[in-house]
């Protein structure tokens, strides 16, 4: 039997696209246990099924990263990186050695395939394929293949904090215009929804007609929390403003001359502040993006999730929960120390493109023995590539993410902070108890 253990945790530790080595600082019985977990999977962008005839989705997104200049893509996103075979052999059966252009097009095939003969159920086959019974799916819309049980809404706010001509901001570099050329295209959206054409004259209606009614909709349309990206937009130092303030600066350049950064910026500040409130009125939680970003413009340290410290100490906003996606990399230190506000989560989304499981594993004992029930599984499943799509980025995140989590539990184990049976305990809590909790998802089979 022990045997056996151990040769299914070495199959999952070749196919994480590690070292066998990893084996002695994992526990293989731990490791299998935790692989065979279906996960709640806290933040993804699923691609749903096109239609025949249909353009594809671009939904998956507010701020498709495919819009930006060239950047020194990390390893783990490169068209060799590790453990990308094994997702297209796993996932489609492709026994090709690399994925260059006559290779790449045969492994599309297959997929094709596969996805054709799934039909809409081909997206719930690829989280089956994840071990993923609810995945969060951050979008911009939902879709005839992206729904519930399986997939739960997330969609975006950044659009209504911005409510003023952007071309200021817009003009800073290529990426940002790209980025706030999309954002208008989603305010408007949701201006459409409301029956506008243009944002109103005064911040009162603006709140009342378009902000508020938004966020109802959307949370009547099942979204579980709101998703802020503002990161690619701006710093997330978002102060406390009077509501006076705001009044005055809206009323200024609603409609008018573009504001400039120092004087926009307090009203995007109340905005945010503003939509926090109401999603904790309404039950949802907030995600907001704290980690190095895509993009050779992304500033770094304006997603340090320091920064929001001044908005977990509100106690006006004390009946929100914060999701600080992507643990913050490279400030996972820093993160772990905000989980003491008890309205601070977490998840480790997309670590897994930028380390390796062993290092992740450093930081996620340090967040385990600080505040457990804090953190949560994540992919960041996401269309990186024309190598890497969705369905691979996240069959290699759910892979990584199991083997970081089994060899710090392991760790933890080992050192007698922890009893065995309380790292299976944990193992679930993180894999999907605690996003259950804060979601209040029902018991997953």
């Amino acid at each position: 039997m022990l045997a056996g253990r151990l040769a299914a945790f070495a199959a999952l530790v070749v196919l994480a696209g590690c070292t066998r080595g990893l084996l002695r600082s994992a526990d293989p019985d731990l490791g299998a246990e935790i692989a065979r977990i279906r996960a709640v999977d806290n933040h993804a962008h699923p691609v749903r099924v096109a239609a025949a005839g249909e353009q594809p989705d671009r939904d998956f997104d507010a701020l498709p990263v495919d819009n930006m200049e060239p950047q020194s893509d990390p390893v783990g996103l490169r068209p060799d990186a590790p453990g990308l075979l094994d997702a297209w052999h796993q996932l489609y059966g492709f026994t090709g050695k690399d994925l260059s252009s006559d290779r790449l097009k045969e492994a599309q095939a297959l997929k094709d395939r596969v996805a054709k003969e799934k039909g809409d159920q081909y997206p719930a086959w690829v989280l089956d394929r994840m071990g993923v019974a609810v995945m969060l799916a951050n979008r911009v819309t939902m879709g005839p293949s992206i729904q519930p049980p399986r997939f739960r809404w997330v969609p975006y706010a950044d659009a209504l904090i911005f409510p003023l001509d952007n071309s200021k901001l817009a003009g800073e570099n290529s990426d940002r215009k790209s980025f706030f050329a999309l954002e208008d295209v989603v305010r408007q959206r949701y201006l459409d929804a409301v029956g506008l054409k243009s944002v109103p004259p005064t911040l009162t209606e603006y709140l009342s007609r378009v902000v508020t009614p938004t966020l109802e909709r959307e949370h009547n349309g099942g979204a579980l929390a709101e998703k802020f990206e503002a990161a690619y937009l701006r710093s997330l130092d978002f102060d406390k403003v009077d509501r006076g303030a705001a009044d005055r600066i809206y009323a200024q350049f609603a409609g008018k001359a573009a504001a400039a950064t120092d004087e926009y910026k307090p009203l995007q500040d109340f905005l945010f502040r503003y939509i926090a409130a109401e999603c904790g009125r309404l039950g949802m939680a907030v995600h907001i993006h704290t980690m190095a970003g895509a993009g050779g413009y992304f500033h770094v340290a304006g997603a340090n999730p320091l920064l929001l410290e001044s908005v977990l100490n509100d106690p006006d906003l004390r009946k929100t929960n914060f999701v600080m996606l992507h643990g913050g990399w490279p400030f996972t230190r820093e993160i772990g120390a905000l989980l003491t506000k008890p309205n601070a989560y977490l998840d480790f989304s997309a670590q897994a493109f930028v380390a390796s499981p062993a290092s992740m594993a450093g930081w996620m004992r340090e967040w385990l023995e600080a505040a457990p029930e804090k953190v949560m599984f994540a992919t960041d499943a996401y269309p990186y590539s024309p190598e890497m799509g969705w369905e691979e980025s996240g069959w290699i995140a759910s892979s990584r993410n199991r083997l970081a989590l089994t060899i710090a539990l392991t760790g933890m184990v080992r050192d007698g902070e922890i009893t065995r049976t309380r790292a299976s305990e944990l193992a679930r809590m993180v894999l999907r108890d605690n996003a259950r909790t804060l979601y209040g998802l029902p018991d997953i089979q």
